[in-house]
């Protein structure tokens, strides 16, 4: 059995848009959990096993996956009828994991920090700066769809998505390519999914 946990408008939503996207709703439970929020709402939740309590979290036969980057790549090869992971043995399989791993490693920390209004010149030396990020997405997608090229793949779902969540950023050729990942079968389920279970 796989279960997804998840709570609604967080980190964990765009894993919702890639059950959508990998055709797996049928196949990944989805338990919809609590988590403390930024502003003091919510609360850990005891039925949630991830060690911190935050989401998302998978639970695959009981051998626990976290981090939205593993999760996804997880997900992606365990349904790979949609096309969305990129194999091993493909070209395009180096700049795949670079992409994701890039997030983890570059543009969440980026992006937090811009958002807590912290700067130190050893954070831009170390994480890159946010004009940095937005100069390296707007050269991927400033002649051609998506990350990879003509394809839409888990890269695209993960990048896009505090762009999704923030704001877009002004740039007119990503603000494009955010709005064409926005426009996808899994974004649209995951808002209504949430819009749904937002009491929770």
């Amino acid at each position: 059995m796989i279960t997804l946990f998840h709570s609604p408008r967080s980190r964990s939503t765009r894993i919702v848009a890639l059950l959508k996207e990998l055709d797996a709703l049928d196949a990944v439970r989805i338990e919809v959990v609590t988590i403390p929020r930024m502003d003091g709402s919510g609360g850990r939740d005891p039925r949630n096993p991830h060690p911190d309590g935050k989401v998302p979290l998978l639970d695959h036969d009981g051998v626990l996956v976290w981090e939205s980057s593993a999760i996804i790549q997880h997900l992606a090869e365990l349904f790979p009828a949609s096309g969305l992971g990129i194999p091993v043995g493909d070209p395009q399989r180096g700049p795949y994991l670079s992409w994701l791993a890039w997030y983890a490693g570059v543009v969440e920390p980026v992006l937090t920090l811009k958002a807590l209004g912290l700067e130190h010149p050893a954070l831009g030396r170390t994480f890159r700066t946010e004009a940095e990020v937005v100069a390296r997405l707007a050269n991927a997608v400033s002649d051609r769809p998506f990350l990879l090229g003509d394809r839409f793949t888990a890269a695209d779902l993960l990048l896009h998505s505090p762009y999704a969540w923030f704001g877009k950023p002004g740039l007119p050729e990503i603000d494009a390519w955010v709005d064409r990942c926005m426009d996808r079968p899994g974004a649209r389920f995951a808002a209504d999914f949430d819009a749904r279970h937002a009491a929770i």
